[in-house]
């Protein structure tokens, strides 16, 4: 009866809050299990695929921008002098606006085979230099005839950062594109290889029942059952030993 009870105190006696080197070795675990998600190759792709992304909305705000604040110079240039509310000085509005919406057109084109990586033919980038020069010329005409340095400076750098930016942007997503790519492959190739490298026979990690079980077998009638006896037989840590110590000396009556 001693003996059934001490064995129902052991069972619903709280476990021990691990120790040290088993805290380590969750914690081990836990990130390599992280780190085969972060390298698994659909996320490192889809993660370059973010920042590609990010640098389309950035370029394509700048250069929307730009063509805004290039609009008023070209309506005033197409204008010339009519009277406002007038008809040609209606339809001037319409200048910058079919100018700006070819150039639109063809970077938008060029986001697609960049993306796949086609090549356009030589009228494309005729037509992009093309649009983007007009805007440039109708921008900077009253200046350059009015002698202002400050004006065509000032009148330059819109229409400048929109022909930058336009022909950046096309590159940048061709090269995002060989990045998505490569890292793909590499991924790819990483997981292959772990896959197919010979590996040791991974140990499961021991609990408090397997260490038991190896200080039983190892156990033999006249030895005394000490913490530092148990560390012997099984190789656990301190902190475990005495659990196991006074867990086997009920069992053998020692205690």
């Amino acid at each position: 009866m001693t003996e059934r009870t001490e064995g129902v105190a052991a069972v619903e006696r709280p476990p021990a809050p691990p120790t040290r080197a088993e805290q380590l070795a969750q914690d081990a675990a836990a990130a390599a299990e992280v780190r085969a998600h972060q390298t698994h190759p659909d996320v490192v792709a889809l993660r370059v695929e973010r920042v590609r992304a990010q640098v389309d909305r950035l370029c394509w705000t700048g250069i929307v921008l730009g063509l805004a604040f290039t609009m008023t110079n070209v309506q005033w240039f197409a204008a010339a002098g009519s009277v406002a509310w007038s008809l040609p000085w209606l339809a001037a509005w319409f200048l910058d606006p079919m100018v700006s919406l070819v150039l639109l057109a063809i970077l938008r084109a060029e986001q697609v085979t960049a993306r796949y990586q086609v090549p356009t033919g030589p009228w494309t980038r005729t037509a992009k230099w093309f649009t983007l020069a007009a805007t440039y010329v109708m921008n900077t005409w009253a200046s350059w005839a009015a002698g202002s340095l400050s004006g065509v400076v000032l009148h330059s750098v819109p229409p400048l950062i929109v022909f930058v930016a336009a022909e950046a942007v096309t590159d940048l997503r061709d090269k995002l594109t060989e990045a998505v790519t490569v890292a793909f492959t590499d991924a790819t190739q990483r997981a292959v290889h772990e896959r197919r490298a010979p590996r040791r026979k991974a140990k499961g990690r021991k609990l408090f029942a397997d260490y038991l079980a190896e200080a039983r077998e190892a156990w033999t009638p006249g030895v005394v059952i000490t913490p530092a006896w148990v560390r012997q037989a099984t190789g656990c840590s301190r902190g475990l030993s005495s659990r196991l110590a006074a867990t086997l000396s009920r069992e053998e009556g020692q205690s």
